[in-house]
C-alpha cells in the first residue's frame, strides 16, 4: 500500500492536470460531447465535483452523508446523474470554482484524518488512503473522457500504478457482476509503466498472465478503450476471459467503448498500441498490503466487495 501522503499528493496532481486541460476552454468546448452518452465536458467536471462533495461529507459529517445515502437508496439508477445535472448547467467559471473548492476541502479532510480512520460510504466504510485512491482512479478515467472529447493525447504518468492496482484487485468482481463462474486460479499482471519501469500485481507463479503497456491496462480496466485497440496480451484461458470484461469500478457491468473509438479522428497513438507489445514480459513484486478500493460513484451492488474485505484496510 502506498504512503497516504504520496497517495494524496498524486490525487492532487491528477486533479491539477485535468484542471489545466479545462481551465481555458471556451463555452463551446465545455459543451462538447464526450464518449459518455449524454455527457458533455461540463458533465464530466460536474460529476467529479459532486463525488468529491459526497466524499467530503463522508469524511466530515456522517449524519449529512447518511441523508445522502438514503437518497441514493431511493433512486439507485438516477442519483448519480441527478447529482451531476445539478451543477453541469452552471457557467464554466462557476463550475470550475465549485470543483476546485470541493477537491481542496477533501484534500484537507483526508490529510487530517488520523491513521486507521474509516469513513462511511455507499458500500463498506473506507479508509482515507482507499478514498484517495478511488478518487484518483475516477479523476483519471473521467479526465480521459474529457481528453478524448477535445482530441488531446495526455502524457501518461506513474500515477497510473494506482489505477492498475485497483484494476487487478477487481478481477473477480468483473465475473461476479456478470453472473459468470470465477476463474479457478490467480492471474499475474506484468505491465510496463510510462517511464519503462516494470509493475507487477499478483503471484509471480500464477499460470495465467496479462502483459503489455500500463496505459493500455488502465484504459481497459476503466473501460476507456476496447480490448482490440490495446497491445495487451493474455496468457491463459482465464486471463483471456478477464480482458474481455475487465472493469475497475463497482456497480453494474459496464458496456465499454466500441472498437476503434478511443483513438479516433487521427489522434496520434503515443505507444503504438495497435502494434505488437513493444515492452515484453517484465516482472516486479506486487505492492505490499491490501486495501479495499470502492468505486465512489454509486452504491455497491449486493454481493461480495469487489476490492477486498472492508476490514483489511
Amino acid at each position: 500500500m502506498s504512503d497516504p501522503v504520496v497517495l494524496l499528493d498524486d490525487l492532487r496532481d491528477e486533479s491539477d492536470e485535468l484542471d489545466r486541460l479545462v481551465a481555458d476552454l471556451s463555452e463551446e468546448e465545455w459543451a462538447a460531447p464526450t464518449p459518455a452518452p449524454g455527457w458533455t465536458v461540463a458533465h464530466q467536471i460536474a460529476h467529479l465535483a459532486w463525488t468529491d462533495r459526497a466524499a467530503l461529507l463522508a469524511a466530515t459529517d456522517a449524519e449529512a452523508f447518511a441523508a445522502e445515502t438514503r437518497k441514493a437508496l431511493a433512486a439507485p439508477e438516477r442519483f448519480v446523474d441527478e447529482g451531476t445535472e445539478e451543477s453541469a448547467g452552471l457557467p464554466p467559471a462557476k463550475l470550475l470554482a465549485h470543483w476546485r473548492t470541493g477537491r481542496a476541502r477533501l484534500q484537507e479532510a483526508l490529510r487530517a484524518a488520523p491513521p486507521g480512520t474509516r469513513f462511511p460510504w455507499y458500500g463498506p466504510p473506507m479508509s482515507a488512503p482507499a478514498m484517495a485512491t478511488a478518487r484518483l482512479m475516477e479523476t483519471w478515467a473521467h479526465g480521459q473522457d474529457v481528453a478524448d472529447a477535445l482530441g488531446v493525447v495526455r502524457v501518461p504518468t506513474a500515477r497510473l500504478r494506482h489505477v492498475a492496482w485497483i484494476g487487478h484487485r477487481a478481477r473477480d468482481y468483473a465475473f461476479l457482476v456478470r453472473g459468470l463462474p470465477l476463474p479457478e486460479g490467480p492471474v499475474r499482471v506484468e505491465i510496463t509503466g510510462p517511464g519503462g519501469e516494470p509493475w507487477g500485481y499478483g503471484p509471480e507463479d500464477a499460470a495465467d498472465r496479462v502483459t503489455g503497456p500500463a496505459l493500455d491496462f488502465c484504459l481497459l480496466v476503466t473501460q476507456r478503450v476496447h480490448r482490440a485497440d490495446t497491445a495487451l496480451t493474455a496468457h491463459g484461458t482465464d486471463a483471456d476471459r478477464w480482458l474481455d470484461i475487465a472493469q475497475a469500478f463497482a456497480g453494474p457491468a459496464g458496456e465499454g467503448r466500441e472498437k476503434g473509438e478511443a483513438r479516433r479522428d487521427g489522434v496520434p497513438d503515443p505507444y503504438g498500441v495497435l502494434d505488437p507489445d513493444p515492452y515484453g514480459d517484465l516482472e516486479r513484486p506486487a505492492p505490499p498490503g491490501p486495501d479495499p478500493y470502492r468505486d465512489p460513484e454509486r452504491p455497491a451492488p449486493p454481493g461480495p466487495d469487489p476490492y477486498g474485505k472492508p476490514e483489511e484496510a
